[in-house]
């Protein structure tokens, strides 16, 4: 959470005693509400509708949400970075998560796919009351203001939500009225273009609701603003014309009417590259995370669009960014080792970046911290990613042994935007235009500290340009999530996983293009940096240098290791997860589907 964000903090902790308490059931049963708050009350006021809008950002949040699950588990394996590594047999839950050997009783998946549900209810019933309030007609200049930013807001969680659980799990049933006002709660599964279609037309609404990032106080990245709302529907929109796992085919297909999605991801983002005084990149990459996101600040340009809040200290509200990833700490004055460093960095992927390119040493962290602020290098393949580390986290530090730090989770950044009408505009106009290649060099020239003579040469063909932005995309935004999705709405995500496996076993070889690299590393720690005796690309000396110590390289990487990269995903099947079983057994018309 934000200190600076008061307005918003404020209600952020705030127990949920209006928007929890908000209940609903069957008309069949005829009962009254069992909270002493019922909704004519709860959506009387502009505090009392504000309360209940943060009870539905709240299921963004927490163990279930982008603290944990949705955010360090579900993305991965990759060709960037894999998850918590198999040290012993299947355990049906997170190990078997990252490697797709899924079963739907695996623990990881009810939280979520309630939570995601919990969310929706939520918002319908904000969606529901605040534009039938007295006050959204007929109250003050100010107070219809209010109130028209807040159905905009529920309008765009609850879009957010139902993205989530067709990105993971496809068809899924679809609630747009709270349960009370549903005939039957026990719906069959929607196809996801419905579903698509009907979130999208929601953002088209909720961006005439919602203000600019710079107006009317509306500087805090942990609200929704209007750039939030175009940004994810550009987004959506890419997904919504991308490759998907479909039924009944088990076939990996696209829509015969992509293009059209294609045009509103690229007219989104367009507008939102119109208004530089709300939103724009941060000339420095690594200040985003090391000064902005892990320092509890907002982001002074506006790259972080929108952030999910996290505060509290518990597994409902909080994260546990920087904790689960990120290198291993010690908080001072605490001799215990803390954090579980089990995001891990693919060698292939740490390789794949250009030597001068910033993002490397911001987006993966070669060490862990020693009891006295130093370094320890771990050898290769323990490489964790870097983005969220808590020895960057400030405002304040770590001061107990404890899991969560209220690192916020970065929702969608500018960057992603300028890739997203890259990507798009190359699609439409079956090349580049110059204002693809403006975007995606902006990108790559900040990756490079603004050197524009080290960013090579611009494909201007549509194929190498899409193969260009295909890369950047893993450049910029690696460790935020976003990997995993984005080759499977290219349908590329077998082909990366069997071409990293291949690579892999080139440098284990020491095969070209890596049998240069160096098989130890020597570093000493000078607090708070790694000192490295030679090249991380060049064979190193057979001898220990004075002050140095060894570290295993590339000689880490194992055939037991390249066996696990994601080491049971079966094309036209693992691109989905299985409903998780307690939703089967609850709900008689909903199948279980893409060969599960």
């Amino acid at each position: 959470m934000k200190t600076a964000n008061r307005y918003f903090a404020f209600y952020i902790t705030l127990p949920f005693v209006l928007a929890g308490l908000i209940t609903s059931c069957k008309k069949q049963l005829d009962l009254e509400p069992q909270s002493a708050f019922d909704e004519q009350y709860v959506f009387s006021n502009v505090t009392n509708a504000t309360a209940a809008l943060v009870g539905v950002y709240n299921e963004l949040a927490g163990d279930f949400g982008y603290g944990s699950r949705l955010s360090t588990f579900y993305p991965y394996d990759t060709d960037e970075m894999l998850g918590i590594l198999n040290t012993s047999t299947p355990d049906n839950s997170s190990r078997d998560l990252s490697r797709y050997n899924l079963q739907s009783t695996n623990a990881q998946l009810e939280g979520p796919f309630n939570q995601l549900y919990a969310g929706i209810e939520r918002a319908n019933i904000c969606i529901k009351n605040i534009p039938n309030m007295d006050l959204y007609k007929n109250g003050t200049a100010s107070e219809v203001m209010q109130l028209q930013r807040l159905y905009g807001e529920a309008l765009t969680l609850r879009a957010q939500f139902y993205f989530e659980l067709i990105r993971n799990w496809g068809d899924v049933p679809a609630l747009f009225d709270p349960a009370i006002d549903q005939p039957d709660l026990f719906l069959a599964k929607a196809d996801r273009d419905s579903i698509y279609n009907h979130v999208l037309d929601d953002l088209k609404l909720a961006a005439t609701l919602l203000p600019w990032r710079n107006e009317a106080g509306a500087t805090n990245d942990e609200r929704i603003t209007k750039g939030a709302a175009k940004a994810l529907r550009a987004r959506i929109a890419l997904f919504a014309g991308g490759y998907s796992l479909r039924r009944p085919s088990n076939q990996m297909q696209r829509r015969d009417d992509y293009l059209t999605y294609y045009q509103v991801a690229k007219d989104e983002c367009n507008d939102i590259m119109q208004r530089r005084d709300a939103h724009t990149l941060n000339p420095s990459f690594k200040a985003v995370f090391k000064d902005a996101i892990d320092a509890h600040k907002t982001d002074p340009y506006g790259e972080v669009i929108f952030e999910v809040a996290m505060a509290g200290g518990n597994g409902v509200s909080d994260s546990k960014i920087g904790y689960y990833d990120g290198p291993r700490f010690y908080v001072p004055g605490n001799s215990t080792l803390l954090g579980n460093g089990q995001i891990r960095v693919v060698p292939t992927y740490f390789y794949a970046f250009d030597s001068l390119d910033t993002r490397r040493d911001v987006t993966n962290a070669p060490y862990y911290n020693a009891a006295d602020a130093t370094k320890t290098v771990q050898t290769m393949i323990n490489m964790t990613s870097g983005k969220f580390r808590a020895d960057w986290i400030t405002n304040p530090a770590p001061s107990s042994a404890v899991q969560y730090l209220g690192v916020n989770w970065p929702l969608i950044r500018f960057a992603d935007v300028l890739l997203m009408f890259a990507e798009a505009d190359n699609e439409l106009s079956n090349g580049p235009t110059p204002a693809a290649i403006a975007a995606f060099e902006e990108v790559r020239k900040r990756g490079f500290a603004g050197n524009a003579n080290k960013i090579g040469v611009t494909p201007a063909q549509k194929e190498a340009f899409f193969n260009a932005i295909v890369n950047e995309r893993s450049f910029e935004l690696g460790g935020e999530g976003i990997r995993k999705y984005d080759l499977i709405r290219w349908n590329l995500i077998n082909q990366k996983i069997l071409d990293t496996r291949a690579a892999l076993t080139k440098m284990l070889n020491k095969t070209a293009p890596y049998d240069k690299l160096p098989q130890s590393m020597f570093y000493k720690s000078k607090c708070p940096d790694v000192i490295w005796s030679s090249s991380l690309y060049q064979p190193a000396a057979s001898a220990t240098p004075s002050g140095y110590t060894k570290i295993a390289w590339i000689s880490s990487i194992t055939a037991a290791y390249i066996t696990n990269v994601a080491q049971l995903f079966k094309p036209n099947h693992s691109e989905l997860l299985p409903i998780p079983q307690p939703s089967i057994d609850a709900n008689p018309n909903i199948t279980q589907d893409y060969g599960y």
